[in-house]
């Protein structure tokens, strides 16, 4: 066993060779790298998936009874400052590890279709697999300044990401306010690291909690700078897992590609905020202000996004809410003391969200196949509809997500998000009444989400928001099935319509083909090379290497939430998240001791099971009426009666829906007073530069040019005409002096 830790060391190096192969490539080799694309996605998902078994071996080991390990060699070391690197092998590092990897090879297995199309093919992998050994070497760090070196890494892997389609001016403005917003986090975390080193001596986790511990037991330190240093490495998490009031980053950050926000922005780098309160919650227990903060702003959070979710348009957009939403239940859990229920529900969550993700990019795939590539209409959900018999895969993978992340029971997340619903009671009963609440919510956003997709009839392409139709629309899709003999490569979709007789649809033909109006549009061409066609009719299912991904990935909210069912059956503990756990448990004083009966798992989620169904009954009875004339939907005819009842029922109604689709007006306060405020505050300090300190100065050099021009023309060369200038001058200078005094009386 011990062994096997000492090579621990190697995780985060594993994937590395790939960015560094592909960027020699392209530098050395670029036209044989580009050629041989395709072949990259192997070792990318290759060498993650060693680290995967490496990962689950060491978690077994660790069930087994070895929990810790931790090893370190000195980098630098003067007089009494020593600088260390090592890394870190307890419980938490086994299970993000697990996660990062696990979602991390089917987001790649997807994404060698999904992405197969795009010019910056290998600058994705390569940008993924650079993002994976941030992330892994974020888990396994043993001090604070191996944590700061990967929080900046994964951030910067976070912009490329992001602003991957940085031709995209809504992408490169995406990946500017992600890296802005987190800058601010980060440089709190920076300062709240320095000002522990500055108390404690030590940047090692372990020894700076049992310093910290000993200083705060004996009154030997300021509680308030302690409280102040806490918060400041609190507010790196806040804004990397996008908690209130830095949340603003993540929603803008799906326009990135979909996978993107399957991998990171669902199931790791939001998660990295959440595990570094897991990782000093050792140091933020003995603080109560602090644990009262992070409940507080969980609790926040959780409502908040819930409530942004409800009349979001972009598919995208309502699940980044939901994932924000999402990390509130955890940051509350954290907030609580509530340690496992909170690694509990990131795991849960992770997977459900993964496959939601991952649905969403397989429905814009088969949406981009009618509208082109445009977001605004591949991505909206008032243009889909009736995709259920489409793609019948996607369908059913998206609905066991949406289940397991509203908390149906037996699914993933019904285990760990009840678990911090119960223990939310104990803690504060406001806090619960919200908690409940918003489960409720999350249920209606989310069966909304699902019904505006997949039930009623198709409303893409044939009407706008106006119900007018649309005069035309160009496919420019490069997405197509392939016969399975043919040979890969870039294929174009052309439209069933009538041509001239002078063209000829081919498959490097550049030209794209205007459909006409009054065309159905029910088919189109797939031209293959070597002149192979097939008939496809649109929308269509995605590829099978993308449904592989998506349909492995419905196994995780199916069975994964078994791993922390406290069930102790004759004598048999069932609890294989609290073995692993148990020393983590009994550090933050947990009742490790969780193991119900059947009878108490029926009684205890009553509450919250009739909460998630009415919600959802709530959705169903709002949207399944309407499929069929989305435009001419009236929520407000459904309940409001004539006369002053019905004003105030729509104000009510419109105050929620423009709170929800403005992004409760946070964005715009931001902009109002930051972005403009920074932007007049620029412009006036360029004001008083280029027009004050630069006008005094070139004032003054332009006065003693034309003095010195006027007194050259004055003088005759003569001395005594200079004396006597100088005297008058003199004589001036002291009659002025005098009047001065003597008009002050001094």
């Amino acid at each position: 066993m011990e062994h096997t830790y000492q090579y621990s060391w190697i995780i985060p190096f594993v994937p590395l060779p790939v960015p560094m192969l592909i960027g020699v490539g392209l530098l050395l080799f670029p036209t044989a790298t580009k050629n041989i694309r395709r072949m990259w996605a192997f070792p990318s998902i290759l060498l993650l998936s060693l680290v995967m078994i490496f990962s689950v071996y060491l978690s077994i080991q660790q069930m087994d009874g070895t929990s810790i390990y931790q090893s370190v060699w000195s980098w630098t070391i003067n007089n009494d400052f020593s600088f260390e690197f090592g890394y870190f092998i307890d419980s938490l590092t086994s299970i993000m590890s697990i996660l990062i990897t696990t979602v991390g090879i089917l987001v790649l297995i997807y994404s060698d279709n999904y992405m197969s199309h795009d010019q910056g093919y290998l600058r994705f992998f390569a940008y993924m697999s650079f993002f994976s050994t941030s992330m892994l070497g974020l888990v396994t760090s043993s001090n604070f300044i191996q944590i700061y070196i990967f929080w900046e890494l994964v951030g910067m892997c976070s912009y490329l990401l992001i602003g991957f389609w940085f031709t995209r001016p809504s992408a490169a403005s995406a990946c500017q306010k992600a890296f802005v917003t987190n800058r601010v986090g980060d440089f709190g975390l920076l300062l709240g690291i320095l000002g522990l080193y500055w108390i404690t001596g030590s940047f090692e986790f372990r020894d700076l909690f049992e310093i910290v511990n000993n200083l705060i037991y004996n009154n030997e330190v300021n509680l308030l700078f302690v409280t102040l240093c806490a918060f400041l490495l609190f507010s790196g998490a806040i804004a990397k897992s996008a908690q209130f009031p830095l949340h603003v980053w993540l929603p803008d950050a799906m326009e990135g590609p979909t996978p993107i926000s399957a991998l990171i922005h669902a199931a790791t780098m939001v998660a990295a905020g959440i595990f570094l309160v897991a990782r000093l919650l050792p140091l933020f227990i003995v603080i109560p202000y602090i644990m009262n903060l992070i409940s507080l702003i969980g609790i926040i959070t959780v409502f908040l996004g819930a409530t942004l979710a409800l009349a979001q348009k972009d598919i995208k957009r309502g699940l980044a809410y939901s994932t924000m939403s999402q990390l509130g239940y955890m940051m509350l859990a954290l907030g609580m003391g509530s340690y496992r229920a909170a690694l509990f529900h990131l795991i849960t969550h992770a997977y459900s969200k993964a496959l939601l993700f991952l649905g969403s990019g397989s429905i814009i795939h088969s949406m981009e196949a009618i509208v082109g590539y445009s977001p605004d209409k591949s991505q909206n959900m008032v243009f889909m509809g009736g995709l259920r018999k489409h793609v019948p895969i996607t369908k059913i993978s998206f609905l066991l997500g949406t289940l397991s992340l509203c908390g149906i029971p037996p699914l993933a997340c019904f285990w760990s998000k009840d678990e911090i619903l119960n223990d939310s009671w104990l803690y504060s009963p406001i806090f619960a009444i919200i908690a409940f609440f918003t489960a409720g919510l999350t249920a209606f956003y989310m069966f909304r989400i699902y019904l505006l997709t997949f039930e009623g009839h198709l409303n893409v392409c044939f009407q706008n928001y106006s119900g007018k139709k649309s005069n035309s629309f160009y496919s420019i899709s490069l997405w197509g099935k392939e016969e399975p003999n043919s040979i890969k490569k870039y294929f174009r979709l052309v439209p069933l319509l009538t041509m001239n007789n002078n063209e000829r649809a081919s498959f490097f033909s550049k030209k794209t083909y205007q459909i006409n109006n009054n065309v159905p549009i029910t088919s189109f061409i797939n031209i293959f090379p070597f002149g192979t066609t097939k008939i496809f009719f649109y929308p269509h299912e995605s590829d099978n290497t993308m449904l592989f991904a998506m349909l492995v990935l419905v196994l995780f909210p199916l069975f994964v939430g078994a791993i922390g069912i406290p069930f102790n059956q004759e004598g048999v503990d069932l609890d294989i998240l609290s073995k692993l756990l148990t020393p983590s448990i009994n550090l933050f004083h947990q009742n490790s001791n969780l193991f119900l009966d059947w009878y108490e798992v029926l009684k205890n989620p009553a509450l919250s099971v009739s909460i998630t169904y009415f919600g959802i009954f709530i959705a169903y009875f709002l949207y399944k009426p309407f499929y069929s004339s989305l435009q001419n939907w009236n929520l407000f005819n459904l309940f409001a009666k004539k006369g002053s009842k019905r004003i105030l029922w729509d104000k009510i109604i419109k105050f929620l829906y423009d709170w929800s689709y403005n992004r409760a007006y946070i964005d715009a306060f931001y902009t109002r007073s930051l972005t403009k405020g920074i932007r007049g505050l620029a412009e006036l300090t360029h004001f008083m530069d280029r027009r004050v300190i630069d006008g005094i100065t070139n004032g003054v050099g332009i006065t003693s040019f034309f003095v010195g021009e006027g007194i050259k023309y004055l003088g005759g060369s003569r001395i005594s005409f200079y004396l006597l200038l100088y005297l008058f001058s003199v004589l001036i200078f002291l009659i002025s002096c005098f009047f001065f005094f003597f008009n002050f009386g001094i």
